[in-house]
């Protein structure tokens, strides 16, 4: 989209508004994308709102609650190639 080729768009009486195709594929905002509207000064904003609620390290540390020995990488990668191995014969 060019700069010099504006996009419009009208409020409908409901106050919706449709945002143009070539708009929403560039985006990739499909039906059911969720959006979050700020009025700025220049005008309102969409942003794409995130799939997931935002968290702290407090809030997720420790989830597992592994109590062991911490394993090293080449330990971890071992694990991860083990279990791809034992669900390809499955």
């Amino acid at each position: 989209m060019a700069a010099a080729d504006p996009l419009t768009t009208k409020v409908s009486t409901k106050g919706q508004v449709i945002l143009p195709k070539a708009l929403r594929d560039q985006r990739r905002w499909g039906a059911g994308t969720k959006l979050l509207v700020e009025d700025t000064a220049e005008g309102v904003l969409l942003r794409e709102a995130p799939l997931f609620a935002a968290t702290t390290i407090e809030q997720v540390f420790g989830a597992l609650g592994y109590t062991g020995k911490a394993k090293s990488l080449d330990q971890m990668d071992a694990a991860v190639r083990a279990e791809a191995l034992r669900r390809a014969r499955d």
